[in-house]
């Protein structure tokens, strides 16, 4: 069954007295785009949870968040002195170099400065990482789930909405042979007024006219469109029940009802057939919106 990229997991684990919660939060995206908040404490697991995170959730744009609270060191924390002492002397021979002054903030800003504050904590040992670690796969799994469940909602719609568009191509046959009818009528006249006005001097093949409107009416049939647009839907329903990620497959299998569908229209000459097409269209529509969320 398909997966919708729209999901939600959180967790939380209790390392040493601290609780540590993670959130995951993902939306569609064309491309798999990771944006992750880690705490200082925990960032040198960021390449492991990266991928993780790619193995699981595949594609989408996906908010990634670890959060600390209560424990004695959650908000503790140390001043990188060295850094912030070359910061501090490249950003007063600039002053003086500009002749500007460094005003009385320059510490505030200072602890603003990329690296400047460290967790004052050392990495996590193992048995913490474990925990951790435990608590991002449970929400990764949770997420899945959830995009599982939506992918489910998501199924049933584009299923009922695909086989509104195969009961509205049935409802085009019983209109193709009145179809067919009224223009071999519209050119008999058309053919019985152009005979009145020629004179015997003019020279008339009524045998290469028939032809002619034969190959018209010929050009006119839709009966591959009809073929083809059905097996496209059959190949949408089946796609829709693979385990696979499907999302790009269905994206190109609407491209091609859409084509039929709009050939449908084109050869039409029929105002009823034209509505249905259009409502064909509308249906397809609202197909695509929904492919634009499946993994």
């Amino acid at each position: 069954m398909i997966r919708s990229m729209t999901g939600f997991g959180k967790t939380t684990a209790n390392p040493g007295g601290r609780t540590v919660n993670v959130e995951i939060r993902t939306l569609n995206s064309k491309q798999l785009d990771v944006n992750t908040r880690i705490p200082a404490t925990y960032r040198e697991k960021e390449a492991e949870i990266r991928a993780e995170i790619n193995r699981v959730l595949e594609r989408g744009k996906i908010d990634f968040l670890i959060t600390v609270e209560s424990g004695e060191d959650a908000n503790d924390f140390v001043i990188n002195l060295p850094l912030a002492r070359k910061y501090h002397s490249e950003i007063k021979m600039l002053a003086d170099e500009l002749g500007e002054t460094t005003g009385n903030d320059i510490i505030s800003n200072l602890l603003k400065m990329p690296d400047i504050l460290k967790a004052g904590r050392d990495a996590p040992d193992e048995s913490e990482w474990a925990l951790v670690k435990n608590a991002v796969t449970e929400a990764l799994a949770l997420t899945d789930a959830f995009r599982s469940a939506e992918g489910e909602l998501l199924g049933k719609d584009m299923s009922e909405r695909i086989k509104l568009i195969l009961e509205l191509l049935l409802k085009i046959e019983p209109l193709e042979s009145t179809r067919i009818t009224n223009l071999r009528d519209r050119f008999q006249r058309n053919q019985d007024e152009f005979l009145e006005k020629t004179t015997k001097v003019d020279k008339f093949d009524e045998n290469r006219f028939e032809q002619e409107i034969f190959w018209y009416l010929e050009k006119l049939d839709i009966t591959e469109e009809k073929l083809r647009l059905r097996k496209h839907c059959d190949y949408f329903i089946s796609t829709l029940h693979t385990n696979e990620s499907s999302g790009r497959k269905l994206g190109f299998i609407t491209q091609e009802i859409g084509r039929e569908i709009n050939t449908l229209g084109s050869k039409a000459y029929n105002a009823e057939i034209q509505m249905l097409v259009v409502q064909m269209k509308d249906e397809l529509e609202k197909i695509k919106e929904q492919v634009s969320n499946v993994l």
